[in-house]
């Protein structure tokens, strides 16, 4: 979770939401609980590869599992080639061309790590934390110390206007906010590969989210009070700008290395994920089932994980995805509203939680996803139609062959 959404979804937040950008965040932060207690439910019921896309088959049938599973793969491919270009536009400064060069590499280096185990993963992705969250300490207390961020900026904005959009300017800042808190799920995805995964995903889940959201809150409070909600509103890089704000450019490499190594935390997830969930679909042959082969050795979703590693670095050279926020966010909340369905369905001797937490995360997602920027909900609806048709079609050519 904390990758690169904490350099990068300040800004388009700022500009729906305003001076409220923090009530922003703490909606995405109790929609994301809510989703993280039904995932880590679940999980702890169907310790397998796949999250939800086996959660939504299991307890609702098998279209609500693909349109989970579908929602997942789609948005989080995209996501992939968004964070690998994120990495090169700040680790490259410089021509294009370059950049996607860079992009593609960091999707294939990383894809390979991914190949040797999720020991391995699980072990660099200690290391991109740490080094992560060490460049937010320095820039946070870089900018309180400077004497130039203050409280007293976020005060007086209070009672501007909440962005262009007032309450809708809220939601959707919420709804960009979440894309920041998206990744608890990829604990679930990989069940199978978690010792002691009935008592480690459901203390896992809450806690990683917990410390997610502690240091979101101190990183947006901060960005605000340094550089205002105007100041954030304009920026394509809200904390590097901040510190340009107060005039400590001297921070600007720290805050350049952590958002470049953040962006590879977040890849490295994503590719992990996303194998998992290909794994669990081609099983049941919502996907083709060649991408369900598991490596002999390494125990990883071995052709899964290269198509993937192929379709992300494909997307990099071709098109342009740093600005997926909105989409990526469409596809993984009709995701999490699967997943708030199936864990409401639970019995009692499965429950962890209360089912009004499931009420509450699923209709929290859905006005999420309506309160999205048109341009994602009409690119979500389309693709997601794609999705179900293609697996209809399918399935009707199938009747003959079962017969």
């Amino acid at each position: 979770m904390i990758g690169a959404g904490v350099f990068a979804a300040f800004g388009p937040a700022a500009r729906a939401a305003g001076s409220w950008l923090l009530l922003g965040l703490a909606i995405a932060a109790v929609v994301a609980y809510c989703n993280a207690v039904a995932s880590a439910q679940l999980a702890a019921a169907y310790p397998t590869s796949g999250g939800t896309y086996v959660y939504g088959r299991e307890r609702l049938g098998p279209w609500w599992g693909f349109t989970a599973g579908w929602g997942f793969v789609i948005g989080k491919t995209a996501s992939c080639a968004a964070m690998a270009l994120t990495f090169a536009s700040y680790a490259v400064p410089g021509a294009e061309w370059l950049q996607r060069l860079v992009a593609v590499a960091a999707v294939l280096a990383l894809a390979a790590l991914n190949y040797r185990g999720v020991t391995r993963t699980a072990q660099l992705t200690r290391i991109l934390v740490t080094i992560t969250l060490a460049a937010l300490a320095v820039l946070v207390i870089g900018l309180w110390a400077s004497g130039h961020a203050g409280l007293g900026a976020i005060a007086s904005a209070a009672g501007e206007p909440a962005g262009s959009g007032g309450v809708y300017g809220v939601l959707q800042a919420a709804g960009l906010l979440f894309f920041a808190f998206a990744g608890y799920a990829r604990i679930a995805t990989m069940g199978e590969e978690v010792r002691n995964p009935r008592t480690t995903i459901p203390r896992a889940i809450p806690l990683a989210l917990g410390i997610a959201v502690v240091v979101y809150a101190v990183v947006g409070v901060t960005a605000l009070a340094a550089a205002g909600p105007a100041g954030l509103a304009t920026s394509a890089a809200p904390l590097a700008d901040a510190v340009h704000t107060v005039g400590l450019d001297g921070l600007g490499p720290v805050v350049r290395i952590g958002a470049a190594v953040a962006s590879l935390g977040a890849l490295l997830a994503l590719i992990a994920g996303i194998g998992r969930t290909s794994l669990a679909m081609a099983r049941e042959r919502d996907l083709p089932a060649w991408l369900g082969a598991v490596h002999p050795v390494h125990r990883v979703p071995q052709h899964a994980e290269l198509a993937l590693a192929v379709v992300v670095s494909v997307l990099v050279l071709a098109t342009d995805l740093r600005g997926v926020i909105g989409f990526s966010s469409f596809g993984v909340l009709v995701y999490y509203a699967v997943a708030n369905a199936s864990a409401f369905t639970q019995p009692a001797a499965d429950r962890r939680w209360p089912r009004w937490l499931n009420v509450v995360g699923a209709l929290g997602c859905l006005v999420l996803v309506g309160a999205l920027p048109w341009q994602s909900v009409v690119a979500g609806v389309v693709m997601f139609a794609i999705g179900l048709v293609g697996r209809a079609v399918v399935l009707r050519l199938r009747r003959p062959e079962a017969a």
